[in-house]
Parts: C-alpha cells; sequence; structure tokens
C-alpha cells in the first residue's frame, strides 16, 4: 500500500489546471509555435528581477560595509567614501532601469568601477571581487534563460 498523495498543485505531478494557464516543462511547444527555454511566465521579467536584485543588495552591502570598513580596515579616505556612496547610487539607478539593454552592459561596467575603487582601500577590491563574481552569474542566468 502506498502513503497519502499530496495533491496541491505543484506538489506532485501536474494538474490539468497548470496545463491550461500554460505553465509547460522545459522544452515543450509554447503557443505560437515558439520553443520557450523555461517554464517562467514571463522569462525577461524574471531576468530584469535578478539584475535588479543583484544591483539592490551591492548598493545596500557597500553602504552597510562603511563603518566595519573604518573601524576594521585603518584609514578610509573621504575620496574612498564619495566613491563607496557614488556607487551605491549608480547601483540603485542601474537597478531602476533593468528594463533597458544597455542597463546590463552599465552593470557590468559599474563592477569594474568597484574593482577600480580598490585602489582606494583594499577592502573595496575584496567587495568589487565578491561582486563582480555575482554580476557574473546573473550574466550567465540571463544567457541561459533568454538564450
Amino acid at each position: 500500500m502506498t502513503g497519502p498523495v499530496d495533491e496541491r498543485p505543484g506538489k506532485g505531478a501536474p494538474t490539468e489546471g497548470a496545463q491550461a494557464e500554460g505553465v509547460q516543462a522545459e522544452g515543450v511547444q509554447a503557443e505560437g509555435g515558439g520553443q520557450r527555454r523555461s517554464g517562467l511566465r514571463n522569462p525577461d521579467k524574471a531576468v530584469r528581477g535578478l539584475g535588479a536584485g543583484t544591483l539592490a543588495l551591492e548598493a545596500l552591502v557597500l553602504l552597510l560595509a562603511i563603518q566595519p570598513i573604518r573601524v576594521v580596515g585603518g584609514d578610509l579616505s573621504g575620496a574612498a567614501i564619495a566613491a563607496i556612496v557614488t556607487l551605491a547610487v549608480a547601483c540603485v539607478a542601474l537597478a531602476g532601469q533593468m528594463k533597458r539593454a544597455w542597463a546590463w552592459h552599465a552593470g557590468t561596467v559599474l563592477q569594474g568601477l568597484l574593482l577600480l575603487s580598490g585602489l582606494l582601500h583594499w577592502s573595496l577590491f575584496a567587495l568589487g571581487v565578491m561582486f563582480a563574481l555575482v554580476w557574473a552569474y546573473a550574466l550567465h542566468v540571463r544567457r541561459v534563460i533568454l538564450g
């Protein structure tokens, strides 16, 4: 005898209602004859959200890192603080522009600028490396989902 079957949507075999709503498995023909690369209803919006969320998180971490860097890392010059605040504002501005294709390129440039700000303080370089890796992963996910 088998155990109880969970019949909630998303917890087992797909229901007929899921197929009627247009939820499809990967590689299944979409309406209109095109091939969908993912099961996402709106892959463009999902990818934009990933990019915007990454940039927003980066802005938050940069702003919150100012005081610990000052306490642990030693002297943090006024130029370094200005660079951090400028980069954080740029991150927030770009997060709001992710609908535009150029924003992805600008985000890549922003990661390079954060790495370059490592000349002002070594900890900014460390943050730059971490966020460059996160941004590279976001670009990889974008390429996989959107093709």
